[in-house]
């Protein structure tokens, strides 16, 4: 299912892995983990945010991929179900009553 992993990362949480040279390997494992499909880094409400787009295989996955983050970073992880333009058209095709 393809999923988004948007994680926010408290600010002196990450200036101390970021001073201490963990946050690169950190993401570099995490994007070989997952493969994403995308991945965006950006602020996100005052913090170091990150979004992910990616096929999470099976939902026991989820906390593999979590744990490092909330350990390392202190981070807030969230993983949401999303879809992209052609699942949106499958889903409305599945939802619309026939013409």
């Amino acid at each position: 299912m393809r999923m988004m992993l948007r994680l926010q990362v408290p600010a002196e949480a990450g200036s101390q892995a970021m001073r201490a040279g963990r946050i690169g390997p950190l993401m570099q494992d995490l994007m070989k983990r997952v493969q994403p499909e995308a991945a965006y880094f950006h602020e996100q409400n005052g913090m170091r945010g990150a979004s992910i787009v990616f096929d999470l295989e099976s939902p026991a996955l989820m906390p593999a991929i979590a744990e490092p983050l909330y350990q390392e970073l202190g981070a807030t992880v969230e993983f949401l179900p999303v879809m992209n333009m052609e699942d949106m058209q499958q889903a409305l095709a599945e939802v619309q009553p026939d013409s």
